[in-house]
Formats: structure tokens, sequence, C-alpha cells
């Protein structure tokens, strides 16, 4: 945010030489009244939906009718996008929150006390089709925002500004559609609706085209993407291809309740001009567990279950760096793998983030790097490290390749210790990924999201290879 210092937990913008009110598209209210209720905050930056021409929840006659009502709530005459304001982030105690009696909706926050929100939108659908088809479906899309204050400035002294988006896709982290705001970001925000199966995927500049790298710019090669071919059941190849995605009509959009004095309404007035038919969504808090329970279908209750059932969260951070590190998040890349091993001898292997509490995504390549140790022979003597690379996390079909030593012990006669020789060695292959959410493991899915089966071929030193040979590897984890 232009020259930006912090200031008791709130991001403080001080740039004498830009105008008064002068700011980016990623700004989506700037007002000087600090105190907003939670309904008119989730409106500011609610997105737009875009539907596949092909959906099949689409109805010729009724026009566009989804997102739905969940089936335990009233009805409504339009589609219905629910919010929960799950966390904020202010300078202590409940000075910037104030619950109210009657709604959720209703319940104030004090802007000037806080520093970052983040806000999830829900998106009901009675039923989804193609590859492992079920009755309900409840998708979701994040967005994070920085507040900030401008103390010289009369006619804007507060401001929100979305920094990230997340389109979720079949409740996997590791698929999830990440877009960094960037000075091409356009506000209202786009969400496509993948065709069928429902999962969101981020339109930066709502042009209704899907593109690796700009609409999705955090951890391209894991992102999802929006896959339409889905709805006929067709998964061809792991890695995200431009025909997966069908082209966008403008008359398949639905729109955001756009408070009249924010600052990107003009934009939303056109995009409605190109959509004269499309209908304006209402927006309703997120219903609670008991709300659910009340309308006896026990079949709904993991659908509407996505924790933080008593949103908002309140928390504290304090500092410009700490709001930074709490607005990128992603602390499931920190993840660990453990594999069986046989390479002629039986072992274990471990994969280790590159920097022990986050992995490393290498930016050219959009690849990953990771430390990966083994221990195998009598009694795990023998053990090796290298660096592993491999191009994501989360395709279910991958390469990969390591570098590193290998430390061979031989045994002795009795009373002599063994005797070490170190190689360098290098790995590569292919490995399958499995994912275990849809599975009843328990706990386990708490551990992982995928099972793996690696094979490959390692090769003992550089320039002179002294020996070839096969590995295979089975276990948990992404790596």
């Amino acid at each position: 945010f232009l020259s930006a210092v912090s200031a008791d937990a709130q991001i403080v913008l001080e740039d004498p030489d830009r105008p008064c009110c002068s700011f980016s598209d990623r700004v989506v209210w700037s007002g000087n009244n600090p105190r907003m209720t939670l309904e008119r905050l989730a409106a500011y930056a609610a997105p737009i939906l875009w539907f596949s021409p092909d959906e099949q929840l689409l109805s010729a006659e009724a026009g566009i009718t989804i997102p739905t009502a969940f089936p335990f709530e009233a009805s409504a005459s339009v589609p219905v996008v629910y919010y929960r304001i799950r966390e904020i982030v202010g300078s202590g105690g409940d000075r910037y929150y104030f619950p109210a009696t009657d709604s959720r909706a209703n319940a104030m926050v004090r802007l000037d006390e806080i520093s970052g929100i983040s806000i999830d939108y829900f998106f009901y659908y009675p039923t989804e089709s193609g590859l492992g088809a079920h009755r309900h479906d409840v998708e979701s899309a994040q967005m994070q925002m920085a507040v900030f204050q401008q103390p010289n400035c009369d006619r804007c002294r507060y401001g929100l500004a979305v920094n990230r988006v997340v389109g979720l896709a079949h409740g996997l982290d590791w698929y999830a559609n990440t877009h960094e705001s960037t000075p091409y970001t356009r506000f209202p925000f786009t969400i496509l609706v993948e065709e069928g199966k429902h999962a969101s995927a981020t339109d930066a500049n709502g042009d209704g085209y899907y593109t690796p790298g700009y609409d999705v710019n955090v951890r391209v090669n894991d992102a999802w993407g929006v896959r339409d071919v889905l709805s006929g059941s067709a998964l061809i190849t792991s890695a995200y291809q431009a025909w997966f995605s069908k082209v966008r009509r403008p008359e398949h959009r639905i729109f955001p309740p756009l408070p009249e004095d924010s600052p990107v309404r003009d934009r939303w007035l056109k995009y409605r001009e190109e959509s004269p038919d499309s209908p304006v969504y209402e927006l309703r808090p997120y219903p609670t567990l008991a709300e659910a329970r009340a309308g006896k279908d026990p079949s709904i209750m993991r659908f509407v279950d996505k924790g933080y059932d008593k949103w908002p969260v309140l928390s504290t951070e304090s500092g410009l760096k700490a709001i930074e590190q709490w607005l990128e998040g992603e602390d499931f890349t920190d993840s660990i793998s453990i594999n069986a091993r046989y390479d002629g001898d039986f072992g274990l292997t471990v994969a280790l983030p590159l920097l022990v509490v986050k992995s490393v995504n290498e930016p050219i390549s959009g690849g990953w790097l990771v430390h990966r140790l083994f221990f195998k022979d009598e009694d795990l003597r023998d053990f090796g490290w290298g660096i592993l690379y491999t191009p994501s996390a989360s395709r279910w079909f991958d390469t990969y390749f390591v570098a590193g030593l290998e430390v061979d012990r031989e045994p002795q006669p009795v009373g002599v210790s063994l005797e070490s020789s170190t190689y360098f060695q290098t790995e590569a292959g292919v490995k399958f990924r499995f994912n275990i959410d849809a599975l009843p493991l328990g706990l386990l899915k708490k551990l992982t999201d995928f099972w793996g089966i690696r094979i490959g071929m390692s090769y003992r030193g550089f320039n002179d290879v002294s020996r070839i040979g096969y590995v295979i590897e089975i276990g948990a984890g992404a790596f």
C-alpha cells in the first residue's frame, strides 16, 4: 500500500505526494465512519459468480437461481450467497467487535482498531454431477483484507483493501486457486464456478477465462483451475489444460448487492449492462450448526460444518511484519511425508520442508524443493540426504528428481567399527498421489491429504556411475 508503516497494529498510509482518496482497484471501500456492520463489510468485497453455459442446475425458464438457500432456511426469489467473517485481527481485547442480539449481520466492528479481516463466502448447491456426484454441495471463496488509515485525509480516513482471494476446490488446500492482488486485479472480483462440481476459481480481470499465472499467481502448478470437463466424469491429465474450461457468456453471471458508495460501483454497473437479466444475489450470514441440526436432515451436516462455528475469531497481531505474515497465511505448505522404501534393502524415507518450517516453491518453474532423507539396511545403518524437486505437490501423477549424498556402512569383524563410504547419488522417477479426503480414515485425514507410490531409478556416482537400481516408496504425504 504505497508507503506503509505500522502503528499500534494498524496500517497507516503516509504519502504526501499522493492525492487524497487515490487508490488502486484493490480498495473496496474508504470513508470516515470507523463503525461498520458485518453485513455491509461483506457486501463491499462480495464476488461476482460466473457459471458455465452448460451448468446442469441453470434453468432457461426460471433464470439463474443458484446458489440457493440451505433447505433448512427460508427460500429466496434470487440466488443466495452466505458470508462468514472468519477472523478479525485487532489491537487487543474486544474493543473492535460488538455482537448484536438479533443477528450476526448487525454486529459491529471498529475499523480504527483493526488491521486485517478474513471473509469466507459460501455457495450451496442442491446437487452436483460428474465423478463422485452426491446430494448437497457447499463450495467457497475466501478474501483477506487489510484495514488502513489515512490520518491526513479528511474524506477517506479509513479503507479496506483486498490483499488475497482464494477459490477453494474439492476440499483440499493444495488445490486452492490463490490470487494475490496486483495493479491489474479488478473488483468486484469474479469467481468462475466449475460446471457440475462447482469448485471456485479466481478470475482476476473478470474476462471469463482462467489463465494460470495471471488469475492464479500463488502455487500455480498445484492450483486446480476450473475443470468443466469433470461434469462428464473425465479426468484426463493431472495438470491443468486450457481445454478443461468452457467459455463463459455474460448472461451467466450473478452479481453482489454492492453498496452505492463502493469505489468500484461504476464497473459493477457496466457489467450489469452487459447482463441486464442477471440477478443480484442475497447475502446472508452463514448459519450455525445448531440451525442446520434443527432442519432434521443429517445428510447435510457434514457439508455445513466448515469449522469456526462461533465466528468471528478475534485475534491480535502487532506491527506491519506480523500483519504481512498473517496476510500470506498458507501454513499447510510445511507438510512432512513419510514413506516405506525398497531399493534392494528395506528402509524409511522422510521428506521435510526446505526451510524446516516451510516448504519452498521454486519461482521460475513453480515446482517444490524439499529435503529428502532415507535410512535403510540392517538397523537402518545406511542413510542418505538430498534435495528433491517435483513440479507440484498435488497432481495425481508427477515426476521428481533428487540429488544428494549416500553413506554406505559395511559390517566388520567383531570389535571393529563400521566402514563407511560416501557417494554422490541422484534419483529420478514418477509419483502417483491418491486423495484420501473422501475415505473414512478419521485421524489419518487430519495428518495428510495424500497417500502415494513413488517409482524411480537411483544412480550412484557423479561422472562415473557405479550402480544403477530401482527404488519403490509407499507412504503418506504430498512429497
